[in-house]
Parts: C-alpha cells; structure tokens; sequence
C-alpha cells in the first residue's frame, strides 16, 4: 500500500477542540488568463441542471414467521399411590399412610423439612412481607376525560374459514355473538356464544360451533364447543372454571368439561327441555356447584343439576295471572340472579315486563311476588347494582331504566329516547353509578348518573354493524362488546370510569333514596287520585240505578210538560221585550221616559232615541206578534199527535 500523506501529531493533542479565530481574506492561488486558449471556448445555451444532495434510501419488508402457541395443561390428581390401592377407598389409603409413616426416611424427611418450616414461620411472623401498609388511602384519580381504547378485536368465524382444517368454510352466512363470558379465575380467556337469531335464517350446511378464546392468541381459537344446535347462552362455572353450561336454540341445555374435549359431557333430551331458545342460564349458589337454572321464550323457568340433565329438579310457568297456565306464560328473555340473595330472582320478558320471584315459596302462585311494567318491548338485559341489590337496570326499546323493590309502578331514573334500539347492558362492577349500554347502530355509551343523567360520559362508535352483547371483566376495566356479525371487540376503560372516586358510595346512596321517595311521594298522589276517581265514577252509578224505571205513558207525559213549559217560558219572555220596548216610546215627541230609563236592557243614554232603534224595536213587535199567531196552531197539533 503506498502512503501518500502521512499527519504526524503529538499522543497529547489529539482530542483537542477546534479553535476558530476571525481574520481577513487572503489571496491562496492567481491563476493568470492564457489568452490561447481563447480559441477552444464554445459558446452554449445555459443549462439548468439539478443535483439531489438527499441520501439514498431504500425500502425492505421481511415477513418473519409467526410463533404458533398452543395451551397445554397438567390434570394434577392425588398420586403417589401403588397401583394395588385405590385413592377412592378411605381404608386403603389410611392404612398405605400408616405404614409410610413409621418408615425411618420418612421421619427423618419430616424432621429435616420442619426445621426449614419453623424458620419461615418464625420469619414471617417477624416481618409480614406481603402487608399493605397504604391499603385504606383512596387512589389518586386523574382529571382526564372519559376514554375507551381497542385492545383486541376478535373477528375470525366460522364463517370465514375452519378452525380445525384451516381452509375456507363454505358456510357464507355470519353468525351473531349472542352471549359472551369471562373466565372466573384468569378473565384471559372468553367464552362466546355464536347463534344465528334471524327466524328461519338458519341453513341446513350451518355450522353450530362456539368457541373458547385465548387473549393472547386471538387468531385460533383454544377450544372449539361443539353443541347439537347452536348455543345461544354460554356460562363459566364460577366454582369450578373447566365446567361450562350452555342453553341452545332448540331449547336443550348442554355442559361441557374443558378437561374432556369440545364435545358436550351430557345434553338434556329433547323431551323435558324448553320448547323455544334459551336466552338465559344461570349458576346457582350451591355446596356442589353443579346447579344452574335456564329461562326461555316458552315461558318456563327450570332448574337443573348437572349431574343429571335427564330431567329438570324444578319447573316454574311465568304467569302473571297465577294460574299457572302454560298458554298464559310471558316469554323470558334474560335473567338475573344475586349470589347474596339465593332465593330470588327475577325474569325480563318478551312484554316488557320484568318479574320478580321467590324459588322457596310454599305453592307455585306464590313464587311470583311482584311485576314491574316499564318497557315498550322485550327487556333485553335485567342485572342488579352490585353494590346496592334492591337497586336494579333494565335495558329495552330506546332506554334504559334503573328501578328499586320498593317502587312498583315507575322507574326511579331513566335515560333518555335513543333514535336506535338499545340491545344490552350491565353495571360497572367498581364505580355503583355507572352502568354500559350497547345501541343497535354499533354504539356503545357509558352512564355515569352521578357525573350527569341526560347524556352518556363517553359515547364510543364500535362497529358498523349491530352490538348485540355486553361483558365486564371483574376488575371493570375491560369490556367486550360482541356484533351481530360475530365480531367481539375489547375495549380498555379509562381509568376514571372504574376507579371508585372520593365518597361517591356516600353520593351514589343518597342519590338512590332520594329519586326512590320522590317516586313514592308520586306513587301515593296517583293512587289518590284513582281512588277518588273509582268512588265518583261508582257514585254515578249508583244514581242510576236508583232512578225508578218510567213508563211509556209516563214518559210521554213528562215530555209533553217539559215542552209546553218551553213554550210558556218563551212567552213571558217576549212578552216582557215587548212591554220594555213599549215603555220606551213617548208619542209625537220621540223622547225616552224618564221613569224608564235607566230600566231599559240596551243601555240607551239620555236625549231622544234615534231612528234605528226604534225600527228595530217595531220590526221584534211584528216578529212576536206572528209568531203568538202561530203558536196556538202548533199547541193543537201537539195535542193531537198526544191523542
């Protein structure tokens, strides 16, 4: 390699900065004309040129392989067991444990381990490390305005293409999400429904599948539920998060067991089941955890045991008449159910009507304790306050309601007429004055009653498409709003609309008492004015009847001297204008009486009476006189049509 400049620096300055200094031009090089070359110069036209001084740049994609995930679960049983003894036999294994327990390891194992034990014990009772020390200080909320953020849009049907062959599904027609539930333990995991509830929409090549996603893998589905029909409810067991119970379009009730596959453990037959879809399942309260009970448009209610679905343990007919006549049912639409309350609960139906019930009653009559008619039509979502129970919302027409046990006849709080139908609802599960509704127009609004009643706090356009179901997660901070397409979309709340904020419980109560006595103060005032209404209007009734029935000739009678009453009565009268009129004349001079002027009815005033009123006053003389003329004619006729 050849050197052609070599730079040679003392080690100490390099590093040095640079030292700029002002001073004046100065002349480097004069290159002189040579006047020879004068000769090779070409005269041109100018010539604009454009030099880009912007660095080059370049565009690569590379598509990097997706990361295929799939869930994998360890079934962890009681084991250890020799194959002879079987973990079921309470003798057997009692006896196996007697008999580990006296071998020499075994204690020296127990005596090692209960001295690293005792440490820790000792330890944690010096020092708690897991205390809350700020646990009653209220978290600081931020003044920011209400806001909802996607977080995942799950938009992949059966429709689109098959989940287990990964090809196209020739099934074209979309299914709704009808139902949607969270995972009680995890909430990472929802359960989704997929029905199609257009009547007589459904094609014989439909596929009935529902599915089980993962939120962290949204694009496959981790469990594919396949019912006999479609389901149309879907709910986790809250006791046991591998058991589901699922209501379907032909009104069977199903339930599956994650642990064993997507196809159903046990269906209930056709026979004892409800006779229209269920649009509504419920878990009970119990020691066993497998009771839940269902609600259909048939106007039944059934309670069930999982354990054997082969017939209902319970049957209840909504009707409100108490009859108990099935032709007289009201359809149900949605139920609700409060853990703290296990003997009641209540049915939105069909008719706008909610009903409010009582499962220990002594006779089936009894079992329906009250009505509440609020809506034009179906009640399409019923849930109680979490933090107040007696406080409850309805969702169906253009609004929703909010009402409480002790007013009857009219809601306490409302919101106001939307110009689309609203779909579904549910209370926040962290703030009690704030409550989610979703509308028919894919829009999604979020109440807060404490904050203002006549407009949502945030109104936000989902999709285009109808939103036909609404699920919070637990923590109220994540809500899934599912379309009538079949898309489920997770949105992300503000922190301010599920942080519960400074006295608000204090705020939300008073609230509630408040609007629930203005609404007995009303109650009251109305059931005044009927009553006094009926006790008029029975009044009136009892004056006719006590009226003496009439003859016909009395009749006749009575009509003839209420007529020639008429006819006297008239007389006087004219005959009485006429002698006014009269009075009022003063012959030859056409002055007025003096006696009589202040008598006169048409309020004449001093002097002399002018030529109009006197022609008016002989124009009415001739007028009775014809008809005093005509009058005895008429009496004779009378009294002959009499005869």
């Amino acid at each position: 390699m050849e050197i052609i400049y070599v730079y040679t620096r003392k080690r100490s300055e390099f590093g040095r900065p640079c030292s700029f200094s002002d001073r004046p031009a100065k002349v480097s090089v004069d290159i002189p004309p040579d006047p020879s070359m004068a000769s090779n110069f070409i005269l041109r036209n100018p010539v604009d040129s454009y030099v880009q001084h912007g660095s080059d740049m370049s565009e690569h994609e590379v598509n990097t392989v997706r990361v295929e995930v799939e869930s994998r679960g360890v079934n962890h049983v009681e084991g250890g067991w020799p194959k002879d003894i079987n973990p079921q036999e309470v003798e057997q294994t009692i006896r196996f444990r007697k008999k580990v327990e006296k071998d020499e390891n075994y204690v020296n194992t127990i005596t090692h381990l209960g001295t690293l034990m005792e440490h820790c014990v000792k330890q944690n009772n010096a020092i708690n490390i897991y205390e809350e020390y700020f646990g009653e200080e209220m978290a600081e909320v931020e003044d920011e305005p209400p806001s909802a953020k996607t977080i995942n849009v799950i938009s992949k049907l059966t429709s689109f293409f098959d989940v287990l062959l990964s090809k196209r599904d020739p099934n074209v027609t979309k299914r709704t999400a009808t139902h949607l539930s969270w995972h009680p333990d995890t909430s990472k995991k929802l359960a989704v429904a997929y029905s199609s509830l257009e009547f007589q929409q459904n094609m014989k090549d439909m596929n009935f599948d529902s599915y089980i996603w993962d939120l962290e893998n949204p694009n496959k589905p981790e469990l594919v539920l396949k019912p006999s029909s479609p389901l149309v409810i879907l709910e986790y067991n809250p006791k046991d998060s591998h058991v589901l119970v699922g209501g379907c379009y032909n009104g069977q009730m199903a339930y599956w067991d994650t642990r064993k596959g997507g196809l159903p453990v046990e269906v209930s037959t056709v026979e004892v089941s409800h006779r229209d879809p269920v649009y509504g399942a419920i878990w009970l309260q119990s020691k066993t955890g497998t009771e839940c009970f269902s609600a259909s448009t048939d106007g039944q209610v059934l309670w069930w045991d999982i354990r054997k679905l082969s017939e209902p343990t319970e049957t209840l007919v909504l009707d409100i008449t108490r009859k108990g006549l099935l032709e007289n049912a009201l359809g149900a639409v949605t139920l609700e159910f409060e853990p703290t309350m296990p003997t009641k609960f209540m049915v939105g139906t069909e008719q706008g009507i909610v009903i409010a019930c009582n499962r220990k009653a002594k006779t089936p009559p009894e079992k329906i304790t009250s009505t509440y008619s609020g809506h034009h039509g179906p009640v399409y979502a019923l849930a109680r306050n979490p933090f107040y129970p007696k406080i409850f919302l309805t969702v169906g027409d253009w609004t929703a309601r909010i009402w409480s046990e002790e007013t009857k006849e009219s809601p306490i709080m409302w919101t106001k007429y939307h110009l689309s139908y609203l779909t579904d609802g549910c209370w926040s599960t962290m703030r009690p004055a704030v409550f989610f509704t979703t509308r028919s127009d894919g829009t999604l609004d979020v109440w807060d009653f404490l904050f203002k009643q006549n407009d949502p706090s945030l109104s936000l356009k989902v999709c285009d498409e109808p939103l036909s179901s609404l699920r919070l997660q637990d923590n109220g901070c994540v809500v899934g709003c599912g379309s009538k397409l079949g898309t489920v979309t997770l949105l992300e709340i503000s922190s301010g609309l599920c942080t519960l904020q400074r006295n608000e419980k204090t705020l939300a109560t008073a609230m509630f008492e408040r609007e629930t006595k203005r609404e007995k103060i009303l109650e009251a005032r109305h059931r005044e004015l009927r009553l006094k209404e009926r006790a008029r209007s029975e009044g009136q009734e009892l004056e006719v009847e006590e009226k003496p029935v009439e003859s016909p000739h009395e009749v006749l009678d009575r009509v003839r001297r209420e007529f020639f009453e008429v006819i006297e009565a008239e007389l006087q009268r004219r005959a009485q204008a006429e002698t006014q009129c009269l009075r009022g004349k003063v012959p030859g001079t056409g002055q007025t009486d003096s006696h009589s002027r202040d008598s006169l009815p048409w309020g004449w005033g001093h002097g002399s009476a002018s030529a109009f009123q006197i022609k008016d006053c002989e124009g009415e003389e001739a007028a009775v006189q014809g008809e005093e003329s005509q009058l005895p004619k008429d009496k004779e006729e009378e009294e002959e049509d009499a005869a």
